[in-house]
């Protein structure tokens, strides 16, 4: 069993001076990374399953607590609201609701109590808060975890703050199989945000379009920079050319590092220029990818997923409004693009795919 991380703080707050407890977690679980959990305890319930029960769940606590209901779900946790706020009379009317109303979560105390007993605690040296980077999304594209030449970078955290002009601070952003470019155009930089327009380093193939980003700071000045790496990969789009030809150039895509695409676009039916993704999802229950078209918004249009069990030729059909009816893709190297989707994009590993008409 794995173990609680904590570590000591000091508390400047108090005289004399005190330290504090803090946990410190060894990573975050979002609801993609709770679907797999999920479906890896009972297999009978695929990830996309997990997924839609998870965001109904969401939905119906929030009907039942618009209702006025207390929730509380299997024993864990209950629900409910809290208000604060001052009334100088009791005949007063409610305060605006953005200052006075509140939700509470509960742990139940018996959940609480097998946690406690279930606990096992690690105590790591004490050291010097480094940035977080939480999120990172294009804004134009609207896209999280996409770098676009033409697009403005998000970041999003805690600790951010650094002035780009001092020795030691730096965002980074990296190929990982080569290059890299320190970033020099910036917008607003806060504690808890950094806007800039990416300056993307070229790597040695056009089909290696995966990145990583750091970033470094100094807070008091001097000593040694604080860095904060984003625990996800970033991905810039793909161009596509030449379509309507005969025979258009094959384009590596769903690459890592490798010095060969694992695969590649060899054609399709595409009637106008279009930018789409294409995405390639890890099926627990049945160990093998799925690989589909979909549009340029979360939850948006789709097209049929295509079983991929084994390298070789498929045909991915588009989704309803797009103009790209399909494209023919190759799978040359099905272990490693099963073990990169698996072990590095948690499951899921998509690409934006910028599609041309040729002339």
């Amino acid at each position: 069993m794995s173990s609680i991380q904590w570590r000591v703080e000091p508390n400047y707050l108090t005289v004399p001076r005190s330290w504090k407890i803090r946990f410190v977690p060894r990573d975050s679980a979002g609801t993609d990374e709770l679907a797999i959990a999920m479906n890896e305890e009972n297999p009978n319930y695929s990830v996309e399953d997990i997924k839609t029960m998870l965001a109904l769940q969401e939905r119906v606590i929030q009907k039942k607590l618009l209702n006025g209901d207390q929730v509380t779900i299997n024993g864990m946790f209950s629900i409910g609201f809290s208000f604060t706020g001052r009334l100088d009379s009791p005949d007063d009317p409610l305060p605006p609701v953005d200052e006075t109303l509140h939700i509470d979560v509960r742990a139940l105390q018996p959940f609480l109590k097998e946690i406690r007993q279930k606990a096992r605690f690690e105590k790591l040296p004490m050291s010097e808060k480094r940035p977080v980077i939480d999120s990172v999304e294009d804004t134009r594209l609207h896209l999280a975890d996409v770098l676009y030449s033409k697009g403005v970078l998000h970041l999003s955290g805690t600790r951010l703050a650094f002035d780009p002009e001092a020795e030691g601070c730096e965002c980074l952003i990296e190929g990982t199989r080569s290059g890299e470019a320190v970033q020099s155009q910036f917008g607003p930089i806060s504690d808890s945000s950094i806007v800039l327009v990416p300056d993307i380093p070229p790597q040695d193939a056009p089909f290696n379009n995966e990145y990583t980003l750091t970033v470094s700071t100094r807070p008091t000045g001097h000593g040694n920079p604080r860095i904060g790496i984003y625990r996800r990969r970033l991905r810039s789009p793909l161009l596509l050319t030449d379509f309507g030809h005969p025979n258009p150039p094959a384009v590596g895509i769903l690459t890592g590092s490798a010095t060969d695409p694992l695969v590649s676009v060899l054609g399709g039916t595409v009637t106008e220029d279009e930018m789409l993704r294409i995405q390639a999802v890890f099926d627990i229950r049945n160990s093998v990818l799925l690989l589909s078209l979909i549009g340029m918004t979360e939850d948006g249009p789709a097209g049929e997923a295509v079983t991929v069990p084994a390298g070789g030729e498929y045909t991915l059909q588009g989704f309803a409004g797009s103009a790209v009816s399909s494209l023919t893709v190759n799978v040359a190297d099905y272990a490693a693009l099963l073990d990169l989707v698996r072990n590095q994009y948690y499951g899921r590993l998509a690409d934006v795919l910028d599609v041309r008409v040729g002339a």
